[in-house]
């Protein structure tokens, strides 16, 4: 006997599913319009008695729209797309041609227990760790432990790589910074910091701080998304702290319309970062004194341009001028919250260059980048070698002295002697 599902049954519950399907995402649209209502409420974001709906557009004025800022994912992803093609066509056969070469790293070899527990539990095991490897491998510690730092120095980055990176870094900041100082140049904020608030929050937005905007966003945007793949360094968690909070940052800025404020802090950052990209490359290119003179130039703009004109320009203008216009709220709070943040990055960043400037004092050189990790192999694989030199060194000495002594006496070697225990020798 045959069971068929009549055709109306079947035809009721995909119609049932569809409306289902069409009432949840009626109600995701309706939670994500309250949100969006709720979020942006003019309350928050702009000074108090001002709304959103005196900020209407015309066809000759245009008003900052949070939805703008979804442009800046796919120009995210065209910069990722320029910066392969950069690297590879460009900056890759530069620094074959300017003599830089990648460090001949000895491999470690295919052993799968110690594989394993490099890939799944650490990378660095503790000294228990390593003996209980041993055993399991039937090795000496000593080889073990050797393993896991060839295995690490595979894992890092190679000079080729890093000199990529900071190339194009540096051709970015040179087309950042010049960019805003030709934008920037004719507007009379940046000569005179009290015309940030002049009319806020009804500042029309020009179509060149627009795209300046987008420009920076999506620069940062794109860095978050190469993070994993760029090369990481010791302030790795402070890189991700600085590249979220201006994210936000210039997202906020550009929302409130803060773009005047926005546009200070953007050329203000690209200032330094021009003179870090090369002082780097000079450095991967063993260009000892040029890399002195550019981290000498460099410093001095970081610490003059973050801890003197930074705060004065941005902290001070936001904190205090803007109270001359409008009561502190919420958005007021939330701005200088976020250039605080940067604010203590900076000085951490300081601290460091500081430090590196006193080493620079003493010894008459820049010592290696304090932001990046020294190969193990620069210290223990070459000590081990040392060690091994040394051994065999005093052996061949002693071999030498042993032969040559013989030549010149016709005496036997020392190890054909019998010894007594007063000192003297015995010939046999």
């Amino acid at each position: 006997m045959l069971c068929c599902r009549p055709d109306s049954l079947l035809g009721s519950r995909a119609v049932s599913s569809q409306s289902s399907s069409q009432e949840a995402g009626e109600q995701t649209t309706r939670m994500a319009h309250s949100l969006n209502e709720w979020l942006w409420q003019h309350e928050f974001w702009l000074p108090p008695g001002i709304t959103w709906e005196d900020m209407k557009e015309s066809e000759d004025i245009h008003y900052p729209k949070p939805r703008d800022l979804l442009l800046s994912i796919p120009f995210a992803l065209i910069l990722v797309v320029i910066r392969c093609v950069f690297e590879r066509a460009i900056a890759l056969p530069l620094s074959a041609k300017l003599g830089v070469k990648d460090k001949l790293r000895p491999k470690a070899q295919p052993i799968s227990i110690l594989e394993t527990f490099y890939t799944v539990n650490c990378k660095n095991p503790k000294e228990g760790e390593l003996i209980s490897l041993a055993k399991q491998c039937d090795l000496p510690v000593r080889k073990v432990e050797r393993w896991f730092r060839r295995r690490r120095n595979t894992d890092r980055p190679s000079l080729s790589k890093k000199f990529c990176e900071a190339c194009w870094r540096f051709a970015f900041y040179i087309v950042s910074f010049f960019t805003g100082l030709a934008v920037l140049y004719d507007k009379p904020w940046l000569w005179d910091h009290r015309e940030c608030w002049t009319g806020y929050p009804q500042q029309p937005l020009q179509p060149s701080l627009f795209w300046y905007y987008m420009l920076e966003l999506s620069f940062y945007c794109s860095l978050v998304f190469t993070l994993p793949f760029d090369v990481k360094r010791k302030d790795f968690k402070e890189q991700i702290v600085h590249h979220a909070a201006t994210i936000f940052l210039i997202s906020f800025s550009y929302c409130a319309n803060y773009i005047r404020i926005g546009t200070l802090v953007m050329v203000i950052h690209d200032a330094s970062d021009c003179f870090l990209e090369p002082t780097k490359i000079f450095n991967y290119m063993k260009w000892k004194k040029t890399c002195d003179s550019l981290f000498m130039i460099f410093s001095a703009v970081f610490l003059i341009s973050r801890l003197v004109i930074f705060p004065y320009t941005v902290l001070y203008n936001t904190y205090y001028y803007s109270m001359e216009i409008f009561q502190p709220f919420f958005g007021y709070y939330f701005v200088n919250a976020l250039l605080i943040t940067l604010q203590l990055l900076h000085i951490f960043w300081s601290c460091l260059i500081i430090h590196m400037v006193y080493k620079f004092m003493l010894q008459g050189t820049m010592e290696k980048d304090m932001r990046s990790e020294t190969e193990e192999s620069d210290v223990d694989e070459e000590r081990e070698n040392m060690m091994e030199k040394e051994k065999n060194g005093i052996a061949h000495f002693s071999n030498v002295t042993s032969s040559n002594y013989i030549q010149r006496n016709g005496s036997e070697p020392l190890n054909n002697r019998a010894y007594l225990t007063n000192g003297h020798v015995k010939e046999r």
